[in-house]
């Protein structure tokens, strides 16, 4: 059985922890962020293509039906997790815009 959460990128980003949400790497090093970011967009890229790939698949050699689905669920699962966090990303630098300083 397949699991659904390995579809959520964002889940892949920070490692496991005993407990703590602290991330591993340290404050102040941008470039974990930008690593972190980039392989979280190419994971979700990953995942719409593998989704696409099972799409095609299923229309020419007449694939698995719940192996389709699966991957249609975790695309648009991604999809709507990349766009709530470009949502919440963009309301924090909104909301930093208008401090006054």
């Amino acid at each position: 059985m397949t699991d659904i959460t390995a579809g959520i990128p964002m889940m892949r980003i920070m490692p496991p922890t005993g407990g703590s949400a602290a991330p591993a790497a340290s404050a102040g090093n941008g470039a974990d962020f930008g690593t972190a970011l980039r392989s979280a967009v190419e994971s979700a890229m990953d995942t719409g293509h593998e989704a696409e790939a099972q799409s095609m698949k299923a229309i020419t050699q007449g694939g698995n039906v719940t192996e389709v689905a699966t991957a249609l669920a975790r695309a648009e699962l991604t999809l709507q997790t990349a766009t709530a966090v470009r949502d919440r990303m963009l309301q924090a630098y909104q909301d930093i815009m208008r401090i006054q300083i």
